[in-house]
């Protein structure tokens, strides 16, 4: 089993090259981050986990930025937005940024995708929340042709263009893997569209059947990445029963000193799983 780190990186965390050379360092495998371009004043979406909303929701930084400074750090780490929300991205310029992210680290690039939860967020970018999931689907299959076409074009519901040109092309072809995150509401975009399933904390239990029904509807076996993931051994042994590829250990975000004592403790943890 494999082991990264998913995280908020915010102005008030240890920055991202630190960051970077710390995981490198502790010989974790991957890097995901997650995406938020604002959080409005004004909102009715519930927090998914809960009571009120945290503040590093309201200050992370852009992803790409982010993992791009990893990567001029690093020389193994997978670099992943844990999640990149689709919902709220112009499919062209997401490409692009994917694609030099994959070049710039040398082809370490992991495309996390995710509809999003925060209503209010996505309704500032244009998005209707009720056809989000077929906005996702649409612009990830327009985001394969400009990856892999010489002239791309695409015409459907929500993108449209005729033929483009769009360099760079990422370095692993056809593209950088798709890591689909959801619950089963997300099976048949992860069968679709997907190269893994990008699964938000699931008790292992719970995980078992969850994983035989996503074989069912993909028709095929899916690795399995779990992001949010507490270090406790009994924790991380429930996952490595189910066959889960990789667990991504929340990092909570703080200064560089009380970072890098948390990354010792998961670094012990997943050493005894190696």
């Amino acid at each position: 089993m494999k082991f990264g780190i998913s995280t908020f990186v915010t102005d008030q965390g240890i920055s991202p090259a630190a960051l970077g050379r710390a995981l490198d360092e502790r010989a974790f495998d991957s890097l995901f981050i997650a995406e938020h371009t604002h959080i409005p004043v004004e909102r009715r979406s519930p927090y998914p986990g809960g009571g009120e909303l945290p503040e590093i929701y309201y200050r992370t930084l852009d992803p790409f930025i982010v993992l791009s400074t990893a990567a001029a750090v690093t020389e193994r780490l997978l670099l992943g937005t844990g999640v990149a929300l689709v919902a709220q991205r112009d499919p062209i310029v997401t490409a692009k940024e994917v694609a030099s992210l994959d070049l710039v680290s040398g082809g370490r690039a992991v495309f996390g995708v995710g509809v999003g939860w925060n209503r209010e967020e996505m309704e500032n970018h244009g998005t209707d929340p009720a056809t989000r999931g077929r906005l996702v689907n649409e612009r990830l299959r327009a985001m394969r042709e400009l990856w892999t076409k010489e002239k791309a074009e695409f015409h459907g519901e929500f993108v449209n263009f005729d033929p483009v040109y769009l360099w760079p092309k990422p370095v692993r072809r056809p593209y950088p893997p798709i890591y689909v995150g959801g619950g089963e509401s997300a099976f048949p975009r992860i069968a679709a569209l997907g190269d893994a399933w990008l699964a938000n904390s699931v008790p292992p239990e719970q995980l078992d059947p969850q994983i035989e029904r996503l074989r069912e509807v993909a028709g095929r076996d899916v690795p399995v990445t779990v992001y949010g993931v507490p270090d406790t051994p009994e924790v991380i042994d429930g996952y490595a029963r189910v066959g889960v590829e990789r667990v991504l250990f929340f990092l909570t975000t703080a200064p560089e000193p009380e970072t890098l004592r948390d990354l010792d403790t998961m670094a012990q943890v997943a050493a005894r799983f190696r």
